[in-house]
């Protein structure tokens, strides 16, 4: 059935406060949890953050006074709504277990944005960007069974593979390399522009996660890790907003946040099992319509169009979350030597040319070693091996893999080479 957030009631924003209890007292139990539960909620943070962030922006520049109240009243509602998704986090859910909930949300949202994206380019920079996050996902979880004694699959539920993917260490660019072709305003549909805003969230809000608590923890080369991923968090934000037409206009862009966040609230309300969480998707549905509605009105007044011709008619469906497995799996394969190009284009290890700008980045970044390479060191030290969970098709290629995914130059120091991941695959890993 069709659903068109413009002929939709919504509930006004000046009905929209609520109370501290309401805002801040429920959280969810991590014990059972489904993750996908889990991922929603990280990533509906992300949605929030992103348009708070967006509406002070705004506010910054613009003189026009209904707007400027407009903003400084939804902002408020924004904030608190953050809250109320920020606090299901439970007290007892460590840095780390909430860290493989933020990369499996990275890997899954990607994936299937990737699948569901008609701009091939487009698309292509989402499966570059998956390999990174999926590599994330392995590092973590090593440290996860290190520090916590925890299997990841206790946070990700089996529903995602831990092995890894391009190597975190080749993720370290010239941030300029990371600037894409970005979609044309007039032509570009309303599913590829909520599909790179909400993945401009989500990325966002993991770096900001990182850039927050990946102190947190005494181990050195932990604190490291969280250090060297975040900077890749930031290469991600640099390359997917890069995608967005510079030139739409603060009201079109006000759009496009308000239908990004009802579209992504109404998919977590159809897909939510969970009936307390459901009952806040379909809450914040009715809150962002509303939000919605007005933002379309004041895109008809200052720019003097029709917001169909933005948002089109129809819902759009950027988050349904499930497993990803079979469609990472084949773009691993295909694509772990893949790297950025010189032209915004793609190329692979083999074909870098000798003044390729990221060379020096990695040099310098990784000159002491790369916590990462020194991860999986760490653990091997105990275990022989690394620690993967990952179908048996994907381990028997494992050795091949690493191998065509690792450039012979620059390394750090500290690399496992191919041979020493030979060796490790031999053993197997007991939790």
């Amino acid at each position: 059935m069709s659903f068109n957030p413009l002929k939709e009631k919504g509930i006004i924003p000046e009905k929209q406060l609520r109370t501290w209890h309401d805002i801040a007292h429920r959280h969810f139990n991590k014990n059972d949890v489904d993750c996908y539960s889990r991922t929603r909620q990280i990533l509906m943070n992300g949605i929030e953050v992103e348009a708070w962030n967006f509406k002070h922006n705004f506010a910054r520049n613009t003189d026009d006074e209904e707007t400027k109240r407009f903003l400084a009243l939804t902002r408020r509602i924004e904030d608190m709504q953050q809250s109320t998704v920020n606090w299901l986090t439970p007290s007892d859910q460590s840095v780390l277990e909430t860290t493989l909930g933020y990369e499996q949300v990275a890997v899954d949202l990607t994936a299937w944005l990737a699948q569901n994206e008609p701009d091939p380019y487009v698309k292509e920079t989402f499966d570059f960007g998956l390999l990174e996050d999926f590599d994330h996902l392995y590092r973590y979880s090593q440290w996860a069974y290190m520090q916590h004694g925890i299997s990841p699959d206790e946070i990700v539920q089996a529903q995602t593979d831990v092995i890894f993917g391009r190597p975190t260490q080749n993720h370290h660019n010239c941030n300029m390399m990371r600037l894409r072709k970005c979609y044309d305003k007039e032509t570009a549909t309303p599913q590829t522009k909520v599909n790179i805003l909400t993945l401009v969230s989500g990325e966002q809000q993991t770096h900001n996660y990182y850039a927050e608590h990946g102190m947190c923890y005494g181990n050195e080369c932990l604190r490291e890790t969280y250090a060297e991923i975040k900077d890749v968090e930031e290469e991600h934000v640099t390359m997917y907003e890069s995608l967005i037409d510079p030139t739409e206009s603060w009201y079109e862009k006000l759009l496009l946040h308000e239908f990004t966040e009802v579209c992504t609230y109404y998919n977590c309300m159809e897909d939510e099992e969970n009936t307390e969480l459901r009952a806040i998707w379909e809450e914040f549905v009715d809150y962002e319509i509303g939000h919605l509605k007005i933002a379309a009105e004041l895109f008809k007044k200052h720019e003097g169009r029709d917001p169909e011709e933005v948002i089109g008619s129809e819902i759009v469906y950027p988050c349904r979350f499930m497993s990803q497995k079979d469609y990472v799996a084949k773009v691993l394969k295909k694509e772990i030597d893949k790297r950025l190009g010189q032209h915004k284009d793609y190329t692979t290890i083999t074909e870098l040319p000798d003044d390729w700008e990221s060379f020096a980045v990695q040099e310098t970044v990784g000159e002491e070693g790369s916590p990462t390479e020194a991860t999986i060191r760490t653990i091997a030290a105990s275990k022989d091996r690394d620690l993967v969970i990952a179908s048996s098709d994907l381990e028997r290629k494992s050795v091949e893999l690493y191998t065509k995914g690792l450039q012979p130059e620059p390394q750090a120091p500290d690399t496992v080479t191919p041979d020493e991941y030979e060796e490790m695959a031999e053993e197997e890993f007991e939790l």
